[in-house]
């Protein structure tokens, strides 16, 4: 993802949850999505998804059951 892509998602996350820890951040050699975390814990990964000419964003969290 672009940088202006990815500003724009950290700001959405920090808005919608509201909660200025977490972060996205780009990927190594990857630029069709970027990491979100809080603070230094990984919490998942938001794919762009550009369909048809119609652009969203993917949001996928992985929750083990050990950390329920």
């Amino acid at each position: 993802m672009k940088p202006d892509e990815i500003k724009k998602l950290d700001a959405y996350f920090k808005r919608v949850f509201q909660n200025p820890g977490l972060q996205v951040k780009a990927r190594p050699r990857k630029d069709d999505s970027a990491e979100v975390y809080m603070g230094d814990e990984f919490l998942g990964i938001v794919f762009k998804d550009d369909e048809e000419g119609e652009l969203s964003y993917n949001f996928s969290m992985a929750i083990l059951d050990i950390d329920l």
